[in-house]
């Protein structure tokens, strides 16, 4: 990450109006949008749009071709193209033909993607944007830092000094007022343009149509009151079939702007009269721009789901930090860092791509079901390929790769780490790795690792046998947490064995694109799990049960090392997280906890990998309860909390601040325990506590399940 993205990410942490802005739309939005999709089931709508439009990526020479001759007949003039610079050769000869000197333009970030505007104004053509928030940022000179709200990050001040300016007058603040001098200074604009572009949300193939979405009416002005209108579309916009537009324009006003229903919804199919009884002249441009290519690749082939609703920005915890002129290009957020590795150049996302911290938040909410993390994480894969490790990665996973190497430094840690240590916690560290402790104490290493004291553990002998896999944290940094999975389950009647092979879960590896170092963690991990007749495989770590139950799989694929893959379903198959093996020992009546307590108030943090990709949130509620206490849910709770593995290393600046609004959800819920499943949120929130001083405990169920444990 080049230093100047680095200050350009501290420049907007520090930057209270935009974090201001962001943070209170991205708190609406998720309650609102929640009132918007009430009595719709948002999964099977969701898996409409993906059929469709997957069927749409599947066919697009088809349908374009179809669009084009349906849209001819009905009088429209279509151009297609695979290049931007033949686009914008295209609007300016079209422009200069009919002596075109000003044009008004609706909002389109396709227009935005091929640079349009400068590529006009050099010619001496005036370019006027409509769309309320594009306007203020033509004005500003800046570009979009919102596919939907363009002008999210800025403030109603920013505004009216922006305003002021143009008008000559000094403005107040007042929104009603800002918007009359909006409407004064655009209407003479519509009326003075000889051409009219927009984008479209939708292209019809079976009738030629496109369908435009607004809120503010300027579309339809941008479309009907200049003789002549050109829309850019790119290709993924096309659908087969008129009834498709249905489910599209339910999902995308809901997901966009938690809207039941835009204002506007204009459906144009061929030229209308104008004013002066002619027919308008309709151009519309179906671009390409590398598309097809990513139609034709599997992995990113489901990209092409996209509506353009940016819900996927709205519910980002790092968007809300840092906005989109730093998380993005000309598209922002997650899905555009996909599409700026594909539209612009895969080089061009080697900074924006690292964001990314993997919570998963944004797959929940995508009406297009794009896995958009997992596509992030095959942009890092393939930046890995293209470039290779930088030279400190490389010796990184040279020695967590080395088992014995690996855990012997992690045992040397613990002895060097005393200087640094008071307590339980290190929290100050020197030099350059001072960041590493600001604002979050880390847990000092194990004195003697877990897999030492299981040796030590004397467990009844029980038919039934069960695997723990650890993980680097539990095992070296929490050992008491896996001595209490010990004692809980072995009070259900269950035996715990510890294969002394096992080693880290590859991760950080994957989740850093060194898919080949992650592989081979797999396949150690594959061969010590699997070396024991056992009937599960428990962890209480999500992370490591997610690349347990799912990742050793993708990546070996990814790979081609099909001769493990067999064995990593087997190993898939018998993965369970922590909490639903509890849950179902409690149900089966094989494990009981103290009855007829009354423990007080506890809050729950959902960790982004158990709750997202494993689907488990009401059991370790269920469980807490059981126990004796009283769930109070916090503001948020399954918000990220800033940890993602080495993501609070590698970005402090970034993790700092979401790890201070989930202890501010924490404290504001008055509970004086927070319970988690996952040790990684255990270090980010307990180190986050410890640092600001206040009495919460920070705990992993499996501590407080062990000390309720019906005698």
């Amino acid at each position: 990450m080049g230093t100047e993205f680095k200050e350009s990410i501290n420049k907007a942490v520090n930057d209270a109006n935009l974090t201001g802005a962001l943070g209170k739309f991205s708190e609406a939005y998720k309650v609102n949008r929640a009132k918007a999709y009430e009595g719709i089931d948002f999964e099977e709508l969701r898996g409409r749009i993906a059929d469709l439009k997957s069927y749409a990526a599947s066919h697009l020479d088809q349908l374009s071709e179809q669009f084009e001759k349906n849209a001819v007949a009905r009088g429209a003039k279509v151009f297609r193209t695979n290049d931007p610079a033949r686009v914008r050769e295209y609007i300016l000869k079209v422009a200069q033909d009919n002596g075109v000197k000003s044009v008004v333009k609706s909002k389109s970030m396709a227009t935005e993607e091929i640079h349009l505007n400068p590529y006009l104004e050099k010619a001496g053509i005036a370019v006027g944007e409509t769309d309320l928030g594009e306007w203020i940022i033509q004005l500003a000179g800046q570009t979009p830092s919102h596919m939907v709200m363009p002008a999210i990050h800025m403030t109603k001040e920013e505004v009216s000094d922006l305003f002021s300016k143009e008008v000559n007058e000094r403005l107040s603040s007042d929104i009603p007022r800002l918007v009359k001098v909006a409407r004064n200074e655009l209407r003479p604009k519509f009326l003075a343009a000889d051409m009219g572009i927009s984008g479209g949300n939708i292209a019809v193939a079976e009738t030629g149509s496109i369908v435009l979405m607004t809120n503010e009416g300027n579309a339809r002005l941008v479309t009907s009151l200049p003789k002549i209108h050109i829309a850019l579309v790119g290709i993924e916009k096309l659908i087969a079939h008129y009834a498709d537009i249905a489910p599209i324009l339910k999902a995308l006003p809901r997901s966009a702007t938690a809207q039941l229903l835009t204002s506007y919804v204009s459906i144009i199919t061929g030229p209308t009269p104008n004013d002066d009884g002619s027919m308008k002249d309709l151009h519309i441009i179906l671009m390409d721009n590398r598309r097809s290519e990513m139609a034709a690749d599997p992995k990113f082939k489901q990209a092409l789901q996209c509506i353009r609703c940016a819900s996927c920005l709205n519910v980002c915890p790092v968007f809300r930090l840092v906005g989109g002129h730093v998380f993005g290009k000309v598209y922002t957020g997650g899905i555009g860092t996909i599409l700026t590795a594909w539209f612009d150049e895969l080089k061009k996302s080697e900074d924006i791509q690292g964001l990314c911290i993997q919570c998963g938040a944004c797959k929940d909410v995508c009406p297009g079901k794009i896995d958009i993390p997992d596509l992030i994480m095959e942009i890092r894969r393939r930046l890995v390929q293209e470039q290779g490790l930088p030279l400190i990665q490389k010796a990184i996973y040279s020695v967590v790769n080395n088992r014995h190497l690996f855990h012997g430094m992690l045992r040397a840690a613990s002895i060097a780490g005393k200087p640094f240590t008071s307590g339980k916690f290190v929290r100050h560290l020197p030099l350059f790795l001072a960041d590493l402790t600001d604002g979050r104490s880390l847990p000092a290493i194990a004195a003697v690792p877990f897999r030492d004291r299981f040796k030590e553990i004397k467990q009844p002998h029980c038919t039934e046998k069960i695997a723990f896999y650890a993980g680097c944290l539990i095992d070296f940094a929490y050992p008491e947490m896996g001595e209490s999975l010990v004692r809980i389950l072995n009070k259900a009647g269950i035996e715990v064995i510890f294969p002394q092979e096992q080693t880290c879960c590859g991760a950080p590896a994957r989740y850093n694109g060194a898919y080949e170092t992650a592989a081979g963690n797999a396949i150690d991990n594959i061969k010590a799990l699997l070396e024991e007749k056992v009937s599960h495989v428990v962890s209480a770590c999500p992370t490591c049960t997610v690349a347990l139950d799912h990742e050793f799989i993708s990546t070996l694929e990814s790979l081609g090392q099909t001769e493990w893959i067999p064995k990593a379903r087997v190993l898939a198959a018998r993965t369970i997280d922590f909490s639903t093996l509890v849950k179902k020992l409690v149900d089966e009546g094989r494990l009981s906890l103290k009855e007829g307590q009354q423990l007080g108030s506890i809050t729950y943090h959902d960790s982004c990998h158990l709750k997202r990709t494993l689907k488990v949130a009401e059991q370790p509620r269920e469980l807490l309860t059981k126990a004796g206490y009283e769930v109070t849910e916090m503001f948020e709770c399954d918000m990220c909390c800033g940890m993602g593995g080495s993501y609070s290393m590698k970005l402090p600046e970034i993790s700092g601040p979401i790890l201070q609004r989930k202890l501010k959800n924490i404290k504001e819920t008055g509970a004086p325990v927070v319970a988690m499943d996952c040790p990684g949120c255990v270090m980010q929130i307990r180190g986050g506590m410890d640092q600001d001083g206040a009495a919460v405990k920070v705990r992993h169920t499996v501590e407080i399940l062990a000390e309720q444990l019906k005698e």
